[in-house]
């Protein structure tokens, strides 16, 4: 029951439930202490001791129900079997044998698969398959072109050759009796085929959604599906929760700062040492501040969905956001984008500013009129956008000043570097006054950014 306990934890993890070792031991505690006897109860306890959320019991719950599911092959045929033995023995004397061998117990001299299937033994056929299946390790299947291979594995530690020298040797003495146990033999097959699909939805579900993490991480943002954009905002999240993890600690402990061993215990001297009051150093760093500036015209507006997504799930790493959308015009969208649901956010930014003419000119007009003056020394500002301004006057004066008050001037492009310059793109002139620019067309691509951006402040 160990060894099971064991991979149902990592079937568990592969459906998303996240199952520390700390809570693996108190989970096989919570099962010695109710045992495995009653099934509803075993459940319960399991749910109880690793679910944290409801998403995660209702995950739990579905992969619980498919690993102690334990298949049987299929035995449709014994009693049609049985019957045309007897019609068989009524017609021919001489068939009076095969047909009480056929009833009876299976002959002596058989080996232990073959007695098995010829028994009817559901039970042990199960308990076979079961013991099998940790033999091949099934629980290292990984894709779905690997059932044949498992199949056989298993077949082969349940002990098929052996069975198949039965079948040959019954072929030529008892046809009747080989019949029977080449119609078991199929039946076996299909229940060890139900096992490896059964074993391929828990073990291999973790591995198909990396794989397709990984391929939507690489795909170009403005050329995703629409029925990709819900996977893609999964995604972002998981994206901004990997960085708020990577970087709010270190923040944590910057604030309280490192201890100071020598202030430490002069302080503590009346105490002969002992640390009853403690000394840190701590070193000022100045308050971050984030500005983004997002082009939502017509060819950049998925780009910016999933970039102001991302932007507004890092408040935990910096503390002071604002977002701008603009096309033809300038807003600023910072409490939309807190107040309300992404859909919701994004529909009412786009029926606002989205989908128009970009002019990157009269935006940045805009922005030095109303807000240029919350620009201070330790302001990030980030443009994200094609540098496409159809045309018009591009005022890169503006964004020279931009540059000026602020720490640094990034622009994420999410074109290719070779369309930069050519056509109506300005993309070379403003990044004369930017601090890094960057191609950002993928997931990827933008997690860098954005991590790298993050990381100054730590």
């Amino acid at each position: 029951m160990r060894e099971n306990l064991h991979r149902f934890f990592r079937a568990a993890r592969g459906a998303g439930v996240h199952v520390s070792p700390a809570e693996s031991i108190d989970a096989m505690r919570a099962v010695k202490q109710v045992g495995i006897s009653d099934r509803a109860i075993l459940r319960d306890a399991l749910l109880l001791t690793l679910a944290k959320s409801q998403d995660e019991k209702l995950a739990l719950g579905d992969c619980f129900d498919l690993f102690f599911s334990q298949p049987e092959p299929r035995q449709d045929q014994p009693e049609a079997d049985n019957d045309e033995a007897s019609q068989d023995a009524d017609q021919s004397p001489s068939s009076g044998a095969a047909s009480e061998a056929s009833q009876g117990q299976p002959p002596e001299g058989l080996g232990s698969l073959a007695q098995m299937l010829l028994s009817q033994d559901r039970n042990a056929i199960a308990a076979a398959i079961a013991n099998a299946s940790g033999a091949a390790s099934l629980s290292d299947i990984r894709y779905s072109t690997q059932r044949g291979i498992f199949s056989s594995r298993i077949l082969d530690a349940m002990g098929l050759q052996r069975l198949r020298d039965d079948l040959d040797d019954l072929t030529a003495t008892n046809p009747a009796l080989a019949e029977r146990l080449r119609n078991a033999l199929d039946a076996l097959r299909e229940a060890v085929r139900d096992t490896v699909s059964q074993g391929l939805a828990l073990y291999a579900r973790e591995e198909a959604e990396n794989l397709r993490n990984e391929i939507l991480r690489n795909a170009p943002l403005a050329r995703i599906e629409r029925r990709q954009v819900a996977e893609m905002r999964a995604l972002i999240r998981q994206i901004a929760r990997r960085l708020r993890e990577r970087y709010s600690k270190p923040r944590k402990r910057q604030r309280r700062g490192h201890l100071d061993v020598r202030r430490t215990l002069r302080r503590n001297a009346a105490w002969g040492g002992v640390p009853f009051l403690t000394a840190w150093k701590r070193k000022h760093r100045d308050r971050p501040k984030i500005v983004a500036l997002c082009d939502v015209s017509g060819s950049v507006a998925q780009v910016s969905d999933f970039f102001l997504l991302l932007i507004h799930s890092l408040h935990e790493v910096v503390d002071d956001v604002r977002s701008f959308a603009f096309s033809s015009h300038l807003i600023e969208v910072s409490e939309i984008l807190e107040k309300k649901s992404p859909e919701e956010a994004m529909a009412e930014i786009m029926s606002k500013v989205g989908f128009g003419s970009s002019d990157y000119g009269s935006s940045l007009v805009d922005f030095e009129k109303e807000w240029m003056s919350t620009l201070t020394p330790q302001t990030t500002v980030i443009v994200l956008g094609d540098a496409r301004s159809n045309n018009l006057d591009p005022r890169a004066d503006i964004l020279r000043r931009v540059s000026e008050r602020s720490k640094r001037l990034v622009w994420l492009n999410p074109e290719g570097r070779l369309a930069w310059g050519f056509g109506d793109s300005e993309m070379p002139r403003y990044a004369t006054f930017c601090s890094v620019v960057r191609q950002c067309a993928t997931a990827q691509q933008l997690e860098r950014a954005v991590s790298d951006i993050v990381a100054t402040y730590q």
